[in-house]
């Protein structure tokens, strides 16, 4: 339970900064749309879509194999991290150079003809961010939680300062000066190029950032250790797709597979405004990842590993499940976060987040082909859920649009789950209750359903029946995991002293 409390600590650590970053951008979202149609926002979406996708790619699964590598038997951590930080920057730049030649004949082939600044604009934002992703890798390596959230925090408010700039004050000053040079690679109206000029401003911000690091770092290319490294990372940066591309696969399927008469980019727009609704069980994940990944491997030598990995599996579906139903009994009021245009696909927000539950659920199952070295599973993973996303959504999207791309997800990482767990029963099992996670899961869905049928016109009727469902919830967590209050009383009386 010692291992447990302190990787609930370092989530903490990393869960108020990245949750204090992720809130300052969620809040940008009533901003984008309302002053963004929803086209304008679906083709910003799908470029992003474009950016995540090259991201999983070109960042080559370096963040962990930099864990792997650093904490094995007689490897050199600084060594490890300047073989990496080589190789990354020398794939960063070929990325860079071929963004800015290119932009105009990739603007083109895209559908955004006379647009190439969207091109290379997206070309440096991934060549930056691929670039720092193994030094913000090191200190979670090094356990520097704070200083990591500082930057991301420093990263994300260069992000707010700059959109608040461009959606505030450049329209003004592109009608008081159109002759600007600016006006050459921004529009005089609002569009999703905006956001997109926001972002590279804080990669440049984080970049920057690093500089001290990168100025004290001896870069020294071992390359037999890169060829160790790259058979354990292929086949790592392949299994780390299917989380992006069920994430953004469908935001492209939308151009080809949209309903008859309806536009695609018209869809993404309000697919992705009430994806970001789900930002809550989306951060909740994320910052487990930035803690876990790290915990797992250093737990790897430990003769109770597997009992842990086990117990920290439950833990995260009882709090996920708890998000669940907060941000899904609470939806009328979340829903004001986005313009009256978008709340049409309100109904994807609940799917989205019992997706993102079995997305969390499958990351924990994947530590035992990255532990075990089996990382060739990955791919078979990985392909099973790609797969079902493009068969759902190509079979199913044309009839139902986003409610087929957020069952697609749902269904794509349930497939994953499925495979992965399969294969940790042959080769490394780990003794996971399985039970006790449906249990929960079930139970919270169960409520949910109540909840939808008991529901009414009264507003305020509603918010108290759905705060005793979640009361209730609680209840049933307390009772099941036999937690004693009276401890728990006790323990903040003592830190009140």
């Amino acid at each position: 339970m010692g291992s447990i409390k302190k990787l609930a600590g370092e989530t903490a650590i990393y869960g108020m900064t990245t949750i204090v970053a992720r809130i300052i951008n969620f809040f940008f979202v009533p901003l984008y749309t309302r002053v963004i149609d929803t086209d304008a926002f679906g083709v910003y979406s799908e470029i992003i879509s474009y950016i995540a996708i090259l991201q999983a790619l070109f960042s080559f699964g370096m963040e962990t194999t930099f864990f792997r590598f650093a904490n094995k038997d007689g490897n050199n951590p600084n060594k490890v991290f300047s073989t990496i930080l080589v190789f990354l920057a020398s794939v960063s730049l070929a990325v860079l150079v071929s963004g800015i030649i290119f932009s105009g004949n990739i603007a083109n082939i895209l559908g955004y003809a006379g647009h190439g600044e969207f091109i290379w604009c997206s070309a440096a934002i991934l060549a930056i961010d691929s670039f720092t992703s193994v030094i913000f890798a090191r200190l979670r390596y090094q356990q520097k939680a704070l200083k990591f959230g500082i930057l991301k925090i420093i990263k994300i408010l260069s992000e707010t300062s700059l959109n608040l700039v461009l959606f505030l004050g450049f329209p003004a000053y592109a009608t008081a000066h159109p002759d600007s040079f600016l006006l050459k690679f921004l529009s005089p109206v609002p569009d999703g190029g905006y956001i997109l000029f926001a972002i590279l401003g804080s990669c440049i911000v984080s970049l920057i950032l690093f500089l001290p690091v990168l100025l004290k770092t001896k870069f020294n290319f071992s390359p037999a250790l890169w060829k160790q490294m790259m058979i354990y990372a292929l086949p790592v940066a392949l299994s780390q797709l299917p989380g992006v591309l069920n994430d953004v696969t469908d935001r492209i399927l939308f151009r080809f597979f949209s309903p008859e008469g309806e536009s695609g980019s018209n869809l993404v727009g309000i697919f992705s405004a009430n994806v970001k609704l789900a930002v809550l069980m989306t951060l909740f994940v994320q910052m487990f990842r930035f803690a876990a990944e790290p915990f797992f491997f250093n737990q790897s030598n430990k003769d109770s590993q597997k009992q842990i990995y086990a117990d920290v599996m439950k833990y995260f579906v009882i709090f996920c499940v708890f998000i669940f139903l907060f941000v899904a009994l609470y939806l009328d009021i979340f829903k004001l976060f986005i313009g009256n245009a978008f709340r049409v696909g309100i109904g994807v927000v609940p799917i989205m987040l019992l997706a993102n539950i079995l997305l969390g659920i499958n990351f924990n199952l994947s530590m035992w082909y990255k532990i075990s070295g089996h990382t060739k599973f990955a791919v078979n993973i990985t392909l099973s859920g790609l797969l079902a996303t493009i068969v759902i959504n190509a079979v199913f999207m044309p009839y139902f649009g986003y409610y087929a791309a957020a069952c697609g997800h749902f269904l794509s990482y349930l497939a994953m789950i499925i495979i992965s767990w399969k294969l940790c029963k042959k080769y490394w099992f780990i003794p996971y209750d399985w039970k006790t996670v449906a249990i929960y899961i079930v139970f919270g869905i169960a409520l949910f359903a109540l909840s939808r049928i008991i529901a009414t016109p009264d507003g305020l009727f509603n918010f108290a029946i759905n705060s005793v469902l979640i009361l209730a919830y609680i209840c049933f967590v307390i009772r099941k995991e036999k937690i004693d209050l009276k401890n728990i009383k006790h323990l903040i009386k003592r830190k009140r002293k």
